[in-house]
């Protein structure tokens, strides 16, 4: 045999003896990924892209299985069945993870990014990557993060035409206390309730309104008990893409590289996703009778006035080196000095 033919038999042998090993790392598995948002939304695209991803690289050994539309709980109530390792992972609002790290909380300042591409810099930067990093004592472990979108204002009452339009109005929040602070300060009545619990309430006329981004208010159906809908971009919403710390320790390092591999090329699949269908969102929502609106600058900045003692006292609540670092960026960003 000529001495080159032997070496590439050879080379082909042990890479394919390689290749073996890997795949013998890898086990029949299923993981449940639980997450609020139905099946056409973003959010549940970038989760069916993930477990597509997932069958192809681990050679159909490890099953993603989707639970959508918060059939398994609300976020609090998911982020502690990953914990205990009853559900293996999740997507959520990164901010509502200040319960388990304080300095997640900047994430739903008011007004703080202007764009996805600000906060794509900022999340796959070293602040985001070392807020991640922080969960393992909390037995989660952080993935990576997706998008969710600038959050906008419904409600059934009145189209709001000026920041003094929104007072009165009964709104349903988040269960954090920065969305219940801001919209009290904007003259509203805060209602903090799980998503799952939304649109019964919407329809019973328990609260007048809610927010969330346009994309959640169509796959969600919420104009079917919402009239009015007000472009605020109020706050935007980098998701949190984690899996319990029990699954994660007990993956093997070829199952970690699946998984990792994967996550990576279904965070760029979805936010893609999550920016066409905004603007596919509005336009569907706007032709089934749903009166848009859009707040005059002057007004942006009324909110913005009404809602500082807010980011004032959660700059506090989420540490003033925290504040200034992403702010720093945020600058440097934008050009500033």
């Amino acid at each position: 045999m000529h001495p080159f033919t032997r070496r590439t038999l050879l080379a082909c042998t042990a890479f394919a003896a390689l290749a073996g090993t890997a795949q013998a790392q890898v086990s029949e598995r299923t993981i449940k990924f639980a997450f609020q948002n139905q099946a056409d939304h973003p959010q549940a695209q970038g989760a069916k892209k993930f477990a597509d991803l997932v069958a192809a690289k681990s050679g159909g050994k490890i099953t993603v299985k989707l639970f959508a539309g918060g059939t398994l709980g609300g976020d609090l109530q998911t982020v502690s069945a990953l914990q205990g390792g009853t559900i293996e992972m999740t997507v959520l609002n990164a901010g509502i993870l200040s319960a388990q790290a304080r300095e997640f909380g900047i994430f739903d300042f008011p007004f703080l990014f202007n764009s996805p591409q600000e906060a794509d810099a900022i999340t796959d930067g070293p602040f985001g990557q070392k807020l991640l990093a922080r969960l393992a004592e909390k037995n989660l472990v952080g993935l990576g993060y997706w998008e969710l979108g600038f959050r906008d204002l419904t409600n059934s009452k009145r189209p709001i035409a000026k920041a003094e339009d929104i007072t009165g109005l009964k709104v349903r929040v988040i269960q954090s206390p920065i969305y219940i602070d801001l919209f009290n300060a904007l003259g509203a009545n805060a209602v903090p309730m799980p998503f799952p619990e939304l649109y019964p309430a919407l329809e019973q006329k328990a609260v007048d309104g809610q927010e969330n981004p346009v994309t959640t208010i169509r796959s969600s159906k919420l104009n079917e008990v919402q009239k009015y809908l007000t472009l605020t971009h109020h706050i935007y919403n980098p998701q949190a893409v984690l899996m319990s710390k029990k699954l994660h320790d007990a993956l093997s390092p070829a199952e970690k590289k699946i998984i990792t591999e994967a996550m990576a090329e279904a965070t760029t699949f979805q936010r893609g996703v999550s920016r066409v269908q905004a603007n596919v969102a509005l336009d569907e929502l706007k032709k089934s009778g749903l009166q848009v609106s859009e707040l005059p600058p002057a007004e942006i900045e009324k909110l913005r006035a009404k809602v500082k003692p807010v980011v004032d006292k959660h700059s506090e609540k989420v540490g003033a080196d925290t504040v200034k670092e992403v702010y720093a960026a945020l600058a440097k960003l934008r050009g500033g000095k």
